[in-house]
């Protein structure tokens, strides 16, 4: 099956990474209010977490193995330039422990037991809240730009084959993920950056197995 059929110096690369951007805030907000309401531990609230710790990990291991290095060639001798990837690193490294803690709070951390539902979990998630709002914004306004403005055609190819083991598993989910409760004029945007087979999935099996889940609901 043909995944996520990047082409040269188009907008599809970036349509797909800043539509995970947005499911990042959004999650993230859902849990802020399943927390703040008192059913930050229920089923479908922990379901919903485990999902977006997934989503962030793969998308952190694309660019922390495949899309960065790939950059950190292209500037090579550019000090300045190498520095906003080891920035991006060093953040990814951060937000671990943020995690955790979330984790910890919701009672899903190995070897702990229920705790800390409501205040302690709003403060854990708040944290992870904005040290991923501060991430992201640097990476769209440094990072990605960098990266559109010295890979070349052929390099982004290349970046879109080997990333297409990973994503063929993980596409099921990810599709109806990011649609999950965008408005229409971002959901057209971001399916239409997919091929056509895609789609015809994505409406006829992905998304009524993703709403089946119910993600986040409490």
């Amino acid at each position: 099956m043909e995944t996520f059929a990047v082409q040269p110096r188009d907008t599809t690369c970036r349509t797909l990474l800043y539509a995970a951007h947005h499911a990042f805030r959004r999650d993230l907000d859902r849990l802020a209010a399943a927390a703040a309401a008192g059913k930050g531990r229920a089923s479908h609230v922990r379901a919903g977490w485990e999902n977006l710790k997934e989503q962030l990990r793969l998308h952190q291991e694309l660019e922390d193995g495949w899309l960065w290095p790939r950059v950190e060639r292209a500037v090579a001798g550019r000090r300045a330039e190498r520095a906003v990837l080891e920035e991006m690193r060093a953040e990814h490294v951060r937000l671990t422990p943020l995690i955790a803690r979330v984790d910890a709070a919701m009672g899903t951390a190995p070897g702990r037991g229920a705790a800390g539902e409501g205040g302690e979990l709003s403060a854990a998630v708040r944290e992870l809240r904005e040290a991923l709002e501060r991430h992201l914004l640097h990476e769209e306004m440094s990072a990605l730009p960098l990266a559109e403005s010295v890979l070349a055609g052929a390099q982004w190819r290349e970046l879109a084959a080997e990333a297409r083991g990973r994503c063929e598993e993980g596409t099921p989910l990810f599709v109806p993920w990011v649609v999950d409760g965008i408005g229409p004029v971002e959901r057209s945007r971001f399916l239409t950056s997919l091929p056509k087979p895609l789609r015809e999935l994505n409406r006829v099996m992905w998304e009524p197995r993703y709403r089946k889940r119910r993600l986040w609901s409490v």
